[in-house]
């Protein structure tokens, strides 16, 4: 199963990942697409995403390309760490 699948099927991987610092904040959408917001700016980065087992690759809406990985829960996105939204790792009301 890949990202791609219907609402219904939607990866396990599907949801908001955050920084420990709440400033990053990446939502996975069923439908293959990913909105980035950085600090106070919502939908800084958005695009594309795959699914391979636990390996992410991501085409960005101008064409940047990146990668990332899920490991026991964390996902390893170049270098960023991001935790799922609700981790007691992540602070997400730290930031809007």
């Amino acid at each position: 199963m890949t990202s791609n699948d219907t609402t219904r099927d939607a990866h396990e991987y599907v949801g908001m990942w955050v920084t420990a610092d709440g400033f990053i904040r990446q939502e996975l959408l069923p439908d293959g697409r990913y909105d980035e917001a950085r600090g106070d700016r919502r939908s800084a980065y958005t695009g594309r995403y795959t699914v391979t087992g636990s390996h992410l690759d991501y085409v960005d809406d101008t064409g940047f390309t990146a990668t990332g990985d899920v490991r026991d829960g964390v996902l390893f996105h170049e270098h960023l760490v991001l935790y799922r939204e609700g981790d007691p790792r992540a602070r997400r009301g730290a930031r809007p």
